[in-house]
């Protein structure tokens, strides 16, 4: 979802404040299913945060306020990348998203292959790293998620496009071509008796198998999802219907 179409008043500024003074984050790495052995192939790394009272707290919220202080919003999704790489599971695929704003306050010097903060923390890692870029609701989103691929490229990082089929986004056909991996947004099973919806989905499976593309269904919660995730024909499924694998850490 967009940034933007959150409200920032939903979160006190005393609460942001305390969030990044205690460094109350977490994250919590959900599996990426393999839809024909039911597998693990990966996990996506999400960012977790805390209240005093040890309440979670959304994460959209968050990083809504943060946008109002893109050099606050870069200081935290460092820390939290740091704290997803370090406690990554080990012999998986990580899977973690990076914000476009975030990427460019990172970048330190003329040289946006090599000179950028979180692409010299993506290459000490020493596992199989995919980047999700979140899909873009403007015009100048699209412009620097073609930047980000381009550089994730140029050191061998792939990168997976999210939220495709977002209520909130808008679909640029370039970065659609330019990424490894498809992650279908969760509005797709909640609209999966939407038949002139699913003629467009259907479209774009069928591009991406055309193209190579793997892709991922979010928002997997029943069986019946599942289900519905076998007739499309996707290649990889996410979604509570697998809490019991979830793997939680706390800063």
């Amino acid at each position: 979802m967009s940034h933007s179409s959150i409200s920032n008043s939903l979160l006190s500024s005393d609460l942001l404040l305390s969030i990044i003074e205690k460094q109350a984050f977490g994250v919590e790495y959900q599996p990426i299913i393999a839809l024909d052995n039911q597998a693990i192939f990966a996990y996506e790394a999400l960012s977790r945060f805390f209240d005093d009272a040890q309440q979670p707290i959304r994460p959209d919220l968050v990083f809504a306020a943060l946008h109002d202080s893109p050099l606050t919003l870069h200081q935290v999704e460092l820390a939290q990348k740091k704290l997803q790489l370090v406690n990554a599971p080990s012999g998986k695929r990580l899977f973690i998203n990076l914000d476009q704003d975030s990427y460019f306050q990172g970048q330190q010097g003329i040289d946006a292959d090599s000179d950028n903060t979180y692409v010299t923390l993506f290459k000490q890692f020493t596992g199989e790293l995919v980047v999700e870029i979140i899909e873009n609701s403007e015009i100048n989103d699209a412009k620097m998620s073609l930047q980000m691929i381009k550089s994730m490229g140029n050191h061998q990082i792939k990168t997976a496009l999210d939220d495709v089929c977002n209520e909130h986004s808008m679909l640029s056909t370039m970065v659609l071509e330019r990424v490894d991996y498809i992650k279908l947004d969760r509005l797709v099973v909640q609209n999966k008796e939407n038949h002139s919806f699913l003629l467009l989905v259907n479209a774009l499976i069928g591009y991406a198998k055309e193209a190579e593309k793997a892709v991922i269904l979010e928002g997997i919660e029943t069986f019946d999802d599942l289900e519905f995730a076998r007739s499309l024909g996707v290649t990889y499924v996410q979604g509570f219907l697998f809490k019991d694998k979830f793997i939680k850490v706390r800063s």
